[in-house]
């Protein structure tokens, strides 16, 4: 194998799939990096068996083949490298010789067929999504999904079709997000739990895509990457697959029946409160301190012209704020924990934000004015005597 490509290229590359490597592997060479080389392109993959990445890059190849390096010695070669091109080959079956203009640098790999094969997929629903909107809904929904395994159901996010929309829910069970995304296109009988893992690295990857503002004009380059801005959805009775560009996500969907949640969302609250967000949030972070000794307890009064919440007492103190808000309703109140406070206040950018209330005992309802088909759901702690 020899080939040369942009230092940039290989980097960015390596990082990206080098995020599908995780932190315990089942198999020492799950730690590696595989890269194959062929024609006129470098392809680089990396898997944890739950999730792959692999992606490609343009290369000047001389040499055909393939290759594993273990993924913490290649990038360390890769992103000290200021030289604008580099070279690599192996030498001596599976020992890689790196170099560019000012650095030699030789790595002992592993045989590419010792590496587990990332079988395609075989393929049984495809459809397309544009970036934009699709970020946004992954952005508002994802971080409500369970970080633990105990449930794996719920370590996933929920898609369905529905009416012309597809749904997108993640929760924890002590906070749920549902947002509903206008697709064309997508068949009616999509139903699956997509591992929140995938979903998160979908959002790095589209993040980094994302078109400045005031560009509306394309230059001849963005032409050609057009194909970039859009996901190609693929999906079997096992498996997810997502293409972006010259990227694809692969990875098992997750066995299971997702919680029938409808049923705890509140139909009608009897309390409605506008609350300017950005108030909010500067009172729940310094309230936060005080609220963590008392698991996370943030207790809210809603009167008509103003929001007051309060911490309960603790060994270092108490805290309490008063904020303007406009309030539909009689006077209200409920407890809610200020760690899922400020994980939603800090996935939102609108100015204003409403809090629907039924009482003490049911969940509290938040939603933008901005995004109609978005809710964040936060289960209600117990009140603490005042």
């Amino acid at each position: 194998m020899k080939f040369s490509c942009s230092t940039v290229d290989f980097l960015q590359a390596l990082q990206l799939v080098a995020r599908a490597i995780g932190g315990q592997q089942a198999l020492p060479i799950l730690g590696n990096i595989l890269i194959e080389v062929h024609e006129n392109h470098c392809r680089v993959s990396a898997t944890d068996l739950e999730l792959s990445i692999i992606t490609t890059i343009p290369a000047k190849v001389e040499r055909e083949g393939a290759v594993t390096l273990p993924a913490k010695a290649i990038l360390n070669f890769a992103q000290y490298n200021n030289d604008p091109e580099v070279l690599l080959e192996t030498n001596e079956g599976t020992h890689v010789r790196c170099t560019s203009l000012h650095t030699k640098t030789m790595i002992s790999g592993e045989a590419a067929s010792e590496y587990p094969v990332i079988t395609q997929m075989e393929t049984q629903t495809t459809f397309t999504l544009t970036t934009e909107p699709l970020l946004q809904a992954l952005h508002l929904v994802t971080f409500a999904s369970a970080r633990a395994m105990l449930r794996p159901v719920l370590s996933g996010v929920s898609l369905r079709r529905e009416r012309g929309k597809l749904i997108l829910v993640a929760t924890d069970s002590y906070r749920l997000s549902e947002y509903a995304l206008t697709v064309q296109g997508a068949p009616e009988e999509i139903s699956c739990i997509i591992p929140a893992k995938i979903l998160e690295e979908l959002i790095i990857i589209l993040a980094g895509r994302k078109p400045e503002r005031g560009m509306e004009k394309k230059s001849e380059k963005e032409h050609v990457q057009e194909d970039a801005m859009r996901v190609e959805v693929a999906f079997s009775k096992q498996q997810i697959g997502l293409t972006i560009g010259s990227t694809h996500l692969l990875s098992r969907l997750i066995d299971g029946k997702f919680p029938d949640y409808q049923q705890i969302i509140p139909k009608e609250p009897v309390t409605k409160v506008l609350f300017p967000a950005a108030d909010l949030t500067t009172a729940v972070k310094r309230m936060h301190y005080f609220a963590k000794e008392m698991n996370n307890n943030l207790t809210f009064h809603c009167a008509k012209d103003e929001t007051r919440i309060m911490t309960p007492q603790t060994q270092i103190g108490r805290d309490e704020a008063i904020i303007s808000t406009e309030a539909a309703g009689p006077e209200n109140k409920i407890a809610l924990s200020s760690s899922f406070l400020l994980d939603f206040l800090g996935h939102i950018h609108d100015d204003v934000l409403e809090m629907h209330i039924t009482d003490s005992m049911h969940p509290a309802v938040f939603r933008l004015p901005s995004e109609p088909t978005f809710l964040h759901l936060i289960m209600p702690l117990r009140m603490q005597e005042e």
